[in-house]
């Protein structure tokens, strides 16, 4: 035990080492560039060769594994979670985005010393090919993030070595424009885009709003205003550029301007007035708004100024429960990709099938199996393994383990006539709880599964 405390002392002294002169945490140069904090943290450990430790090597296992063994979800999103200082850790959640989403992602921790965490954030393509989009900064555990293309995403949570705390993690969604009419919002939209027009000749290229004549219309980004003028459709009429998004706002059917040419406005600066110039003469008074790419054609606005979804509803799982091991209650419970009924079923457990509490809502459950499956499961076709589903002795000495692997680490030795009690079970193990109170894997075998009163309900 002191070997090894004082081997977790040289590792996290290495670490910090490393960090401080190779990913700019510290005071020292960079010694190198690289393209997000995990991945120079990342780095940092095989610049150590701490890569080569098994400690190291499960952490860069960890990070890869997340991005292949994803979760899926649904936005607004919040569940808690768990990560060891003895184990590598990481998780990923896969989401769709569109194009005028902005994603808050923000991840709380609560553990004996500061944590830092790697939130990354990887676009997929239609062949499931990743590219880094998006990275938190060193020194923060959230991450704001708006899409630029309607597409997968996966987002990737991960902690540094060597830290043992309880986690709860937040997405949101809200627009990433202001919305253009003063207190109007998306409910006082009357036509959307794509809606047809002149008899269906042409269509729609944005979204009306409807407001009182002389209500601002108001900038919903920073940028410079071009384009004051007036054309038979539009009537009055302003663009605005918003370069940091690569678009162009299109501000029609104005009663008067509030702007020149080639001024810069901020976000809630008045750009004019809503009117009902142009073709709208017959209609009441609103703004038609439009979005337009700097090198593409029109696109939707309605994302980008829609309402959010407001926080997430989900109740976080105690942390007293984090890390416990389960067992199937039900006549089976099913192991879905994300937390939900609808979602694809990924396996079918059996009644007293173990399993081990990862994170997760007081409805669905994020589990791992003992061969390492992870998903999500009701909460109510689980139980703590209080009573014994039945007891044994031991004709042979058995082995207790910390997992249900053969090479896992070893708990105690239980000699021959020793009784445990089976809380749960898989196909080739199960967990049982030793007369002095430990707990732990042994094997399904002839010499250590003799019962005796059984207990089995």
């Amino acid at each position: 035990m002191v070997i090894k405390y004082y081997s977790h002392l040289l590792l996290a002294g290495l670490i910090a080492g490393w960090l401080s002169a190779c990913t700019g945490i510290g005071p020292a140069t960079n010694l190198f560039r690289s393209t997000s904090p995990h991945d120079q943290y990342g780095q940092s450990l095989k610049e150590a060769k701490l890569d080569q430790t098994a400690l190291g090597t499960d952490w860069l296992a960890a990070a890869d594994r997340a991005l292949h063994d994803s979760l899926k979800i649904t936005v607004p999103y919040r569940e808690s979670g768990y990560f060891s200082a003895n184990k590598a850790f990481a998780v990923g959640y896969r989401l769709d985005g569109q194009r005028g989403d902005r994603f808050l992602i923000r991840v709380e921790t609560q553990g004996q010393k500061t944590t830092q965490i790697f939130i990354d954030v990887f676009s997929l393509d239609d062949r499931n090919r990743m590219s880094l989009t998006a990275a938190s900064k060193a020194d923060t555990n959230v991450l704001t993030w708006e899409p630029r293309k309607n597409q997968p995403y996966l987002i990737r949570i991960q902690p540094e070595l060597l830290r043992s705390a309880s986690y709860t993690i937040s997405i949101t969604r809200e627009p990433a424009l202001a919305f253009p009419v003063k207190g109007r919002d998306s409910r006082q939209i009357s036509s959307y885009f794509g809606a047809a027009r002149d008899g269906g000749r042409r269509r729609h290229e944005g979204i009306d709003i409807f407001a009182p004549k002389g209500t601002p219309a108001l900038a919903s980004a920073n940028g410079v205003v071009t384009g004051v003028g007036t054309n038979s459709l539009g009537g009055n009429v302003a663009f605005l550029t918003d370069n940091e998004r690569e678009i162009r706002l299109y501000y029609a059917h104005l009663d008067s301007w509030h702007v020149n040419n080639g001024q810069r406005v901020s976000v809630g600066d008045t750009i004019g007035f809503v009117g009902n110039t142009g073709n709208a003469r017959t209609t009441g008074p609103h703004l038609h708004f439009g979005i337009y790419g700097l090198t593409d054609g029109a696109t939707d606005p309605l994302p980008f100024v829609r309402l959010g979804r407001g926080p997430a509803k989900q109740m976080p799982l105690s942390t007293a429960r984090l890390g416990d091991s389960i067992r199937v209650s039900a006549a089976k419970s099913l192991v879905r990709l994300s937390p939900g009924s609808e979602s694809p079923i990924v396996r079918e457990l059996p009644k007293l099938s173990a399993l081990t509490i990862l994170g997760g809502t007081e409805t669905w459950l994020r589990i791992e199996t003992p061969d390492g499956l992870t998903g999500y499961v009701l909460n109510s076709t689980t139980e703590t393994p209080k009573q014994p589903i039945r007891r044994l002795t031991l004709s042979t000495p058995g082995t207790l383990r910390d997992a249900a692997d053969q090479q896992a680490g070893i708990i105690t030795t239980l000699p021959i006539g020793s009784t445990v009690d089976v809380l749960a079970r898989t196909d080739v193990f199960q967990l049982v709880r030793s007369s002095t109170g430990k707990t732990g894997w042994l094997p399904v075998t002839a010499s250590s599964a003799q019962s005796i009163n059984s207990t089995a309900r």
